[in-house]
């Protein structure tokens, strides 16, 4: 075998991994596992790391599977934006045989996975994907409702680590539903800002009432003050074994107000720089909250 036939075999093999990584978005994937093990510590006394692994391998193919679908789906609509238009299944490097096979494995190996750690657990895989490939997907090439719809699956995997931990669904998982469903709002709208003539090319309504204006912020900002509200509760002590301190829903209320002044910016400004600037921010966000909740479960 020569020097040339090995070149080209790892190209072809960096090219496959890649595209693979693609499909299953594995970046997007790693943030869902995150969210779910955080959930999963806020409910925990002692850690089992065995249950940790089967959620996070869990939550990867569940995510994995949904991302799978939705680009085979949107096959056509994803060769009509920059974005997009270079993933595997729009420029044929990947048949949609084979992204198919992949979707259905992972939605298997995540639903069993899930079911080895409770039955609530598997569930709540399973509707996630069913909500995500045939709800989300769908619907956003038919009205501004579509985020709405999309929040459900997008909130789940917070409130999964919960339930994995415990078995059941009760009013602390819904609590970190509920943060997870309102923060997705303010995320997904400030990236519909952003891609709004790339989606509006696809025929896709991702922003409120379709259209880039400062009613589309003002949903932004309500939604935004919503889940700050939300996020700090837990320190009344009404939401059962799920609460924080005085301080930490202080440190939590900053972080919200931090996300609402870049809201603000954008109503004032209506650029894309300020939506992206919301974007980060929201990310940001949900990310520390996610860990000072944790910080706080141990500090009491």
């Amino acid at each position: 075998m020569d020097s040339t036939t090995i070149v080209t075999q790892k190209t072809s093999l960096r090219s496959v991994i890649s595209d693979f990584k693609e499909l299953t978005k594995i970046r997007l994937s790693f943030s869902v596992v995150f969210s779910s093990i955080v959930g999963y510590l806020l409910a925990v006394e002692s850690v089992n790391f065995t249950t940790i692994t089967l959620l996070a391998l869990g939550g990867f193919f569940m995510v994995g599977a949904s991302n799978a679908f939705n680009q085979v789906i949107e096959k056509d609509t994803d060769a009509l934006m920059k974005r997009t238009m270079n993933r595997p299944l729009p420029t044929g490097r990947m048949s949609v045989t084979m992204a198919l096979i992949i979707a259905f494995s992972f939605t298997v190996l995540g639903i069993i996975i899930l079911y080895s750690i409770n039955a609530k657990s598997a569930l709540f895989g399973a509707i996630s994907i069913f909500l995500y490939t045939c709800a989300y997907t769908p619907l956003k090439s038919v009205t501004p409702l579509a985020v709405f719809v999309g929040a459900f699956p997008g909130a789940i995997p917070f409130m999964l680590g919960w339930v994995a931990a415990t078995g059941n669904f009760g009013i602390e998982a819904g609590f970190l539903f509920l943060i997870q469903f309102f923060w997705q709002f303010p995320h997904f709208w400030a990236i519909g800002w952003l891609q709004f003539e790339e989606y509006k090319k696809a025929g896709f309504s991702m922003l409120p009432m379709n259209k880039k204006d400062k009613g589309a912020v003002k949903q932004i900002l309500f939604y935004t003050a919503i889940m700050i509200i939300v996020s700090v509760s837990p320190v009344l002590k009404m939401t059962g074994t799920f609460y924080i301190l005085p301080l930490t829903a202080i440190i939590v209320f900053l972080l919200g107000l931090s996300m609402l002044f870049y809201g603000v910016k954008l109503h004032k400004s209506q650029n894309n720089k300020d939506a992206r600037k919301l974007m980060l921010a929201s990310v940001l966000y949900i990310t520390l909250v996610q860990i000072v909740y944790v910080v706080d479960k141990f500090l009491h």
